[in-house]
């Protein structure tokens, strides 16, 4: 496209790209589990849920802001030869095809789940629903992309920031986990009183 052509090499345009992934990767690391502790429902007096959910679409915002100059910066830099086809459609660009592609995959389903959160209205929930769905897809879909074509991926630093995001990942899965089943265990007395009255 007319964008790659009027690219230049600059270590600009290199420290930006490199800034705005892992910023990406951060953000969505917390998207994901603000979604996660969102889907358990939980809240406390000092914490409601509508808190969660504004933080929650918020940090999609600037994941996806990050995003989009991530891949500007990545098209603008002609050290390699990136079009913004290659950096929006997976699996057609010839430098690294297969990472590159995870990352424009990745994007895809991001943005894919933003749209259908603006219509949602529209869309009806189940399918909102459905779409959603690819916001837990994404991460690990992103974190492939990081490693296969990230420049720092041997950094100490960077080894950090993939320990903090999977950590974080694990403690929303754990936390939803113990809500779910806290949850079950209130049904079931309840039921369990309910059948008390009854006799």
């Amino acid at each position: 496209m007319a964008i790659a052509a009027v690219g230049v090499v600059s270590p600009a345009y290199w420290y930006l790209t490199r800034a705005t992934g892992v910023m990406s990767l951060l953000l969505l690391t917390c998207v994901v589990a603000l979604g996660v502790a969102n889907a358990a429902r939980l809240t406390t007096s000092s914490w409601p849920r509508f808190l969660t959910d504004g933080v929650h679409r918020r940090a999609s915002m600037l994941a996806l802001a990050f995003l989009a100059i991530h891949i500007i910066t990545t098209v603008l830099d002609t050290f390699v030869s990136i079009s913004l086809f290659d950096a929006v459609i997976p699996f057609i660009g010839s430098y690294r095809p297969f990472w590159l592609g995870l990352g424009a995959a990745a994007f895809d389903m991001l943005l894919a789940v933003w749209i259908s959160s603006l219509l949602r209205a529209r869309v009806g929930a189940r399918t909102w629903r459905s779409l959603h769905w690819l916001a837990y897809a994404c991460w690990p879909v992103a974190v492939l992309h990081s490693i296969g074509t990230g420049t720092d991926v041997h950094q100490g630093w960077m080894f950090a920031v993939y320990v903090v995001c999977v950590a974080v990942l694990i403690v929303a899965l754990w936390v939803r986990l113990r809500a779910g089943a806290y949850m079950d265990s209130v049904g079931r007395t309840a039921v369990g009183a309910a059948e008390a009255r009854g006799r």
